[in-house]
């Protein structure tokens, strides 16, 4: 049953060896908080981290978030291309009970429309207890190509698992659900 009490938690995770230096700014955070922004319509908080692509690290973040903070919803940008410290999505598998797969598949399908490197992602999504975790890209254009290509099918799948009821701004982002639930 969705939780329609309180706001929904997002944790937002950005995994980058620079960034997380202070080499550059962060961008992707910021970026995914904008697009939230954009499509809820209903009530919700954020947590953030910049972290280091370290896989026990990310691993350490994502458990921290989902047991702990108890967010509903953990976005993470960076980490998962094929260069030897992208291993966001094998922290990602480590940490979830229960893959999906259809998110990244759905998202480099996306992604193929704007750049042939597309087939390089890893992005992939999972479930751990009552949250849903999305790997996104790391470049702010491409987190929001591949959040309008899922996000439609976040909320109904928050509310199969017992996590936050989320409302979207119709004008920008429809969430699916069907009827009757």
């Amino acid at each position: 049953m969705p939780d329609t009490s309180a706001p929904a938690r997002i944790g937002i995770v950005v995994t980058s060896d620079r960034a997380s230096a202070g080499v550059y700014q962060d961008l992707g955070g910021p970026a995914i908080r904008e697009t939230m922004r954009a499509y809820l319509r209903s009530p919700w908080s954020d947590v953030y981290h910049l972290i280091a692509d370290d896989q026990p690290t990310i691993e350490q973040t994502l458990i921290e978030l989902c047991d702990r903070e108890l967010c509903d919803l953990v976005v993470t940008t960076g980490g998962t291309g094929p260069a030897p410290r992208d291993v966001t999505p094998e922290a990602t598998t480590a940490v979830c009970q229960r893959m999906m797969p259809g998110f990244g598949e759905l998202m480099r399908a996306a992604s193929l429309k704007f750049v042939p490197t597309a087939i390089l992602s890893r992005q992939t999504a999972g479930i751990r207890g009552r949250t849903l975790i999305i790997n996104l890209p790391g470049k702010p254009k491409s987190i929001r190509e591949c959040l309008d290509a899922v996000f439609p099918a976040v909320p109904y799948c928050l509310d199969l698992i017992g996590a936050a009821h989320m409302e979207t701004d119709e004008a920008v982002i429809k969430a699916f659900r069907p009827k009757g639930a």
